[in-house]
């Protein structure tokens, strides 16, 4: 069986630079075979100004090598289509960026590569890139719900135009970003410059042990419920680990990092899409757990955007690795504890989730 293809999800505000982006993969000598799928739905489609098309032909070998494909169709059976013209011999491509239109929903797309057998047996969904504007973003984040929902799907999130803007609003606006993605990398971008090679291979969908959450958010988190013992609030988690992160989040963006007046307008921003962290050095129980989660799927499973966690189970010596897509969760048995002490880290992030009350549930697992 040929290696799977891998899949690259591009999302971004409307004038965020994914044209920008786009025309970069598609005529820059970066020396890779990427097939571009465009979604034709949104005003800045990018075959205009780059391609000359007479209706009927869809697809267009770019003099780089590249392939650019633009849809008004399924996805689905674009992608299918794709690789039997890959298999036959008359297209050739290693990986696939999907531009989704300004306004997308990013989770139907995701969801795509993992529930459609035949596009899941050939084509491995790397990762969800979300492209902000500096100059707009905070004004979008505010009015779109979708535009929240791209930044809280992505797996690296880059921050366009930020030479627009002042230093200290692209830094208020990356703690904006922090509180509903702290997963994500967030780097400021100039597509004139940036290595087209960052946004490719970050395998953001993993079942691996990477749980990258950024320390600038678990600091915050520790600073709001947990003066005492810096990140060592695992070992008492069994009783009270729902009334640790009680006070903890309701007011993050007024304290974000414990120097509010520095980013003096976070507590406007009351984001539907939020993120938080479950931790504990106790061993869940595998059946509590087990229940519990699969009872938060189906009630909010819609409402959950994307989750990931290292467990540390009862009975097992190994980590037990789990990660999600809105009600579609996997989980995988990893590496042993070699060195580390064994331990539970797990993220959500999701739309007006009942944080305390999963914290709660979840604490209320442990064996």
């Amino acid at each position: 069986m040929s290696k799977l293809i891998p899949v690259t999800i591009l999302t971004g505000f409307l004038g965020s630079g994914k044209t920008t982006l786009l025309k970069r993969i598609l005529h820059e000598q970066h020396g890779m075979k990427i097939a571009v799928i465009e979604n034709e739905f949104g005003e800045e489609n990018i075959d205009n100004e780059i391609l000359v098309q007479d209706g009927r032909e869809q697809i267009v070998q770019m003099s780089n090598g590249c392939i650019c494909c633009t849809i008004r169709g399924d996805l689905v059976q674009a992608l299918s289509d794709l690789v039997t013209q890959r298999d036959e011999g008359k297209l050739d491509f290693d990986r696939v960026v999907i531009e989704t239109t300004g306004v997308a929903n990013p989770g139907p797309v995701a969801q795509t590569f993992f529930m459609d057998e035949e596009i899941a047996s050939r084509y491995l969904l790397d990762a969800v890139i979300t492209l902000v504007d500096a100059k707009h973003g905070n004004l979008q984040l505010d009015k779109q719900e979708e535009a929240q929902r791209q930044v809280g799907f992505a797996d690296a999130i880059f921050i366009t135009k930020s030479d627009l803007v002042a230093p200290a609003d692209v830094d208020d606006l990356r703690h904006r970003l922090l509180h509903m993605n702290p997963r994500a990398p967030i780097n400021t971008a100039h597509f004139g410059e940036a290595p087209i090679d960052t946004i490719f291979d970050l395998r953001g969908f993993n079942l691996n042990e990477k749980l990258e959450i950024d320390p600038d958010f678990l600091r915050a988190d520790d600073h709001e419920h947990d003066h005492d013992h810096g990140h060592e609030h695992g070992e008492h988690c069994a009783d009270d680990c729902g009334h640790d992160h009680d006070h903890d989040h309701g007011h993050d963006h007024a304290h974000g990092h414990g120097h509010a007046h520095d980013h003096h307008h976070h507590h406007h921003h009351t984001d539907r899409i939020a993120s938080f962290v479950f931790r504990s050095d106790k061993p869940f129980h595998y059946g509590k757990l087990e229940e519990f989660l699969s009872g938060i799927l189906s009630v909010y499973g819609e409402k959950l955007l994307r989750y990931k966690g290292v467990l540390y189970m009862e009975g097992v010596d190994r980590k037990v690795v789990f990660q999600g897509v809105h009600q579609l969760m996997g989980s995988d048995v990893g590496a042993k504890w070699e060195d580390e002490t064994p331990g539970t880290k797990m993220v959500f992030i999701g739309v007006d989730l009942p944080r305390d009350a999963i914290l709660k549930g979840l604490a209320a697992c442990l064996a």
